[in-house]
């Protein structure tokens, strides 16, 4: 699991990179903005290179799996991070397998079913919920099977964060 303090940008002073030094700080990225902001002006000002104003991100950290670009907006830095401290785990994870935290947050918000111990266990849940199975005929039902065709044609998706962790999402 994710902590606050493991959430973290590395900004380098291109300036001063450029001249063979080392030169920048590691900055807290669920803060806000401005707070970013600030952080990376007063690193340029303390810059040993006179006049340093350009940055980039050169390493990051508590960010799982997603991929931040060098020169990702602080605004997408910032919103990812604080993605990512809400939901942990399952939020690096959804951050990566989707292109966009829009495209997260949508996940999350309307087609998250849950956390089950496994895909078959939400299977059992879902038809025993949905439909009335006679109790003599409920052990002729391979859930274990009816989750993995359901996953297989597409009709959920699955992300596993945990051992009996097992977040499922509806893909209609």
């Amino acid at each position: 699991m994710t902590t606050l303090n493991e959430i973290k940008i590395y900004v380098a002073d291109l300036a001063a990179y450029n001249n063979a030094i080392l030169h920048g700080v590691w900055i807290d990225a669920t803060q806000e903005l401005e707070d970013i902001q600030e952080q990376i002006s007063d690193m340029l000002k303390a810059s040993p290179i006179d006049n340093a104003e350009e940055y980039a991100i050169h390493d990051y950290e508590g960010f799982g799996s997603y991929r931040l670009s060098e020169y990702e907006s602080l605004e997408d830095v910032q919103q990812i991070a604080v993605f990512i401290e809400e939901h942990n785990d399952l939020g690096m994870e959804l951050l990566a397998y989707f292109d966009t935290i829009e495209e997260a947050e949508t996940a999350l918000e309307d087609k998250y079913h849950g956390c089950f111990s496994s895909l078959a266990d939400y299977a059992e849940q879902f038809t025993t919920e949905t439909s009335e199975v006679p109790s003599h005929l409920q052990y002729y039902i391979d859930y274990e099977r009816m989750g993995r065709d359901w996953e297989m044609s597409g009709d959920i998706f699955t992300i596993e964060t945990a051992h009996d962790e097992v977040h499922i999402f509806w893909s209609h």
